[in-house]
């Protein structure tokens, strides 16, 4: 079973959410990023990027403290105001024929610890040791976990009955999304969604690894140091955002590596060719689109690589992973790449125009090798979470990408 609860969110007001919401942080160079926090005062951007005001660049706990006062700031300005009732946030993002209807509730570090909430990537203690810290500091969180859970259809014509209504926000941005949100604060609904969630036997993280391992670091942390604690406590929870599976975007990653560890072209297709059937293509740009399937694009020559599936040992459902067979059998014993977290011989990169970017690159010289997969579903994600596996890293990029400063969750 799982555990949601409304909160009551922290939340622009009407007249400026349009200027608040911003893409997440990482998505913005560092044009765009000047360009907004010059020009838009009511940015969420400015939060967290407090330093801009001080024409300086701050970082550790410093940018913390920092980080505080500007959302102060901010609801002294009135341009954030607290709702009066606990409420779920219904968030429906729409783009040409996608469209996607979750909503922001609080999720249960207990439902986290008991696997209720179900992994598949691994994180780093260091991050989340500094991001316990920043939640601890700044006492809030505006980006919410990604979650996905079965679809069901009870849970669907609940969401679907209350966006009938006039939305509170309803705006499109310059990358003509459209974005609008209802807040649910009816007693009666609230507790009907509870209850068929009750009946979910797992929710999925898609994105958000490293918030969700860092808000249960910070709750153990402040029940030692508080007494009387109920487990009722704002920091024994954390912001979500929850999706039916059939609405996840998942786009892959290719790899790009900048040399052949010391091999020449013809050594390496040779020993490429104990795993792998080789086929030179003519098409200008090759894209696979089966499973196990990979394109590779190699001095100016996409070929095909099948894998030689008597020569290669499905053991679970990691094994069977794409990204998992390209490191085994190639980024690892024939490129000599040991951590595709770290090693600088490796990129990667996703988007509609991922694979020309990747032709591109290898022709100007930048990389040896590219290799192109097809992406990973939502069940391989599910099978990886159920069996306590951990993809590699850049295994998926996943979508909806939510706005940030929408809803805050303070702790």
């Amino acid at each position: 079973m799982a555990i949601i609860k409304p909160f009551r969110a922290i939340r622009p007001t009407k007249d400026k959410v349009a200027f608040v919401a911003s893409k997440s942080y990482e998505e913005y160079d560092i044009e765009e990023l000047n360009a907004i926090l010059a020009f838009n005062p009511f940015s969420f951007l400015h939060i967290i990027n407090p330093g801009f005001k001080f024409h300086k660049t701050i970082s550790g706990k410093e940018r913390f403290k920092l980080v505080h006062n500007r959302y102060l700031e901010f609801l002294e300005d009135t341009i954030f105001q607290q709702d009066e009732k606990p409420s779920f946030y219904l968030y429906q993002i729409e783009k040409n024929t996608y469209r996607t209807l979750g909503f922001f509730c609080a999720t249960s570090i207990a439902d986290y610890k008991n696997d209720v909430i179900k992994k598949h990537e691994d994180t780093l203690e260091k991050r989340e040791l500094l991001f316990a810290d920043y939640l601890n500091t700044v006492g809030f969180n505006a980006e919410p976990v990604l979650m996905t859970y079965e679809d069901t259809p009870e849970i669907k014509q609940i969401l679907e009955e209350q966006i009938v209504h006039a939305p509170d926000f309803d705006f499109t941005t310059t990358d003509r999304i459209r974005h609008r949100v209802w807040h649910v604060d009816n007693d009666k609904t609230i507790k009907a969604l509870q209850q068929h969630f009750e009946q979910v036997s797992a929710l999925y993280i898609a994105d958000g690894h490293h918030r969700s391992a860092s808000s249960c670091l910070l709750a153990d942390t402040l029940k030692t140091k508080k007494e009387g604690c109920t487990g009722e406590e704002p920091y024994n929870y954390f912001m979500s955002y929850l999706i039916p599976e059939s609405e996840i975007k998942i786009y892959e990653f290719n790899r790009m590596v900048k040399d052949l560890n010391g091999l020449s072209t013809e050594e390496f297709l040779i020993a490429l060719d104990t795993y792998y059937r080789i086929e030179e293509r003519d098409d200008d740009i090759y894209k696979p689109t089966k499973k196990h399937h990979f394109s590779m694009y190699l001095d100016g020559v996409f070929y095909s690589l099948y894998l030689r599936k008597t020569v290669y040992e499905f053991t679970d459902a990691l094994s069977a992973l794409d990204t998992q067979i390209l490191f085994k059998t190639i980024l690892e014993p024939i490129l000599g790449i040991q951590d595709l977290r770290s090693d600088k011989r490796i990129a990667y990169g996703y988007g509609k125009y991922n694979l020309m970017k990747m032709k591109d690159s290898i022709d100007k010289g930048d990389f040896k090798v590219g290799f192109s997969l097809v992406p990973i579903t939502v069940d391989e994600i599910k099978a990886i979470a159920d069996a306590g596996l951990v993809m590699p890293p850049k295994s998926t990029y996943i979508e909806p990408k939510l706005r940030s400063g929408l809803t805050i969750y303070e702790l």
